[in-house]
């Protein structure tokens, strides 16, 4: 078999199935096919098997060979943009049922690791860490905004003594801890996601890019050397669908975003640095992000690259801001490094909704989607299901294409990014 390997990240080389999935080389029927092998796709299959329909995935390269595994591995409540700002455009009344869900990803990822025996070294609690008082007055706000839409008993603010307790720099002025938030190894999620498709009689094909789809009462999704007859399309590819689907590239653009991991530390070390083991993301507009391993590594990322390049040399990026958070780790050595793609949309918001007869998408996390596309398939197979309310919730947010259209998304964009990491590093 020939299928793209994953990168060459710590994930990769720390997975715990490395079995390769066929390749789609006959002609088959089912329900529903679904495009992509990432948390999109994997979550819809297993919402689908559940409520008895037949799945079959398509993969281009590899489960989990995208976004889904090679983020952070942070479990981050909400969306990119939060409640408030989703409220602004919907109204007060729709917002509630966007805040019922902003909470209800992360429920879902705990379930499927409970309910399938997932292992995937799940810690709780999350940390947003403020670096001035303007952010930490933001962090006030959003705990408020947050326990307004039910979520209680979850959320602790931390002063400069607090956040100190739970993470050993000098860079943070506070912090807001969620103790529902929290980690995983995503690469083994997605792999024990994929197993649990599989144990309910979904079939995945790897190496399987599709290279067109016929719309109708019946779609039809060709590969090069196979094709899927099926009732509905469901389209996961995210930042790496590419130009399969030209409608959904128009308002989105592919960005990267650096990862690296250092070599397994001592346990006095690692301890020092964070001590309560949660997992930590900063509130700048590009933040950094960072975690401990199930072995004790400091695995860290930070900085996003418009338009999805992949940098010359990722240590030489990262390496700096993790130092500039524990110059402790002077010296350490950094075993892996990698990029890996998001999608994103000018609103940060994601994009939702119908083409044709019955293709069916979600894309667009911005940068938060960990959680978000384990409620996108759930969203999806309600939507299959006659169960629409909520899937349209989504499919109703207004997208705009970006400023200057295709060609000038990314300057732009980026002239917008330095804007506010100028805001950020001057506290206004």
């Amino acid at each position: 078999m020939s299928a793209t390997p994953h990168a060459s990240s710590y994930y990769a080389a720390s997975a715990n199935d490395k079995v390769e999935r066929p390749r789609l080389e006959s002609s088959i029927e089912t329900d529903v096919c679904i495009i992509g092998a990432g948390y999109t796709g994997l979550s819809s299959a297993l919402h689908l098997l559940e409520s008895g329909m037949k799945v079959v995935i398509l993969e281009a390269a590899r489960i989990g060979w995208g976004a889904s595994g090679r983020n952070g591995g942070q479990i981050v409540n909400s969306f990119s943009r939060d409640i408030d700002s989703i409220e602004k455009v919907v109204g007060k009344e729709q917002g509630k049922l966007f805040g019922q869900m902003a909470f209800e990803g992360g429920q879902i990822i705990r379930e499927r690791i409970v309910k399938y025996n997932i292992d995937c070294d799940l810690k709780d609690g999350g940390v947003f860490a403020a670096m001035n008082a303007k952010q930490m007055g933001h962090l006030q706000s959003q705990k408020k905004l947050w326990e307004a839409h039910g979520h209680n008993n979850h959320l602790e603010m931390l002063d400069k003594d607090g956040i100190r307790n739970v993470v050993n720099t000098d860079l943070y002025v506070g912090g807001l801890l969620d103790k529902s938030g929290g980690h995983i190894h995503p690469l083994n999620l997605a792999l024990g996601e994929a197993r649990a498709v599989e144990s309910l009689g979904g079939q995945i094909f790897e190496d399987s890019a599709v290279i067109s789809v016929d719309d109708g009462e019946s779609p039809i999704v060709h590969t090069a050397q196979g094709q899927v007859k099926c009732k509905f399309v469901v389209v996961a590819g995210n930042a790496y669908l590419g130009k399969l689907l030209p409608e959904l590239q128009a308002k989105s653009m592919p960005c990267g975003t650096q990862v690296i991991t250092t070599e397994p530390l001592s346990d006095d070390m690692a301890a020092s640095l964070l001590p309560q083991d949660y997992c930590v993301e900063d509130c700048n507009y590009l933040l950094d992000y960072y975690r401990l391993t199930g072995d004790k590594r400091l695995v860290f990322g930070g900085g996003v690259v418009y338009g999805a390049r992949d940098p010359a040399n990722v240590e030489a990026l990262i390496m700096p801001k993790l130092l500039k958070t524990f110059p402790q780790l002077k010296g350490v050595k950094v075993d892996y490094a990698w990029t890996g793609n998001f999608l994103m949309t000018l609103s940060r918001l994601p994009q939702v909704g119908r083409i044709g007869h019955n293709i069916y998408y979600s894309q667009g996390c911005s940068g938060h989607g960990v959680t978000y596309t384990h409620l996108a398939g759930k969203l999806i197979a309600e939507m299959l299901n006659n169960q629409a309310t909520r899937f349209d919730a989504f499919a109703a947010l207004p997208h705009y294409p970006f400023p200057g259209g295709h060609a000038l998304r990314v300057p732009f964009s980026a002239l917008g990014a330095w804007y506010y990491t100028m805001r950020d590093k001057f506290g206004i």
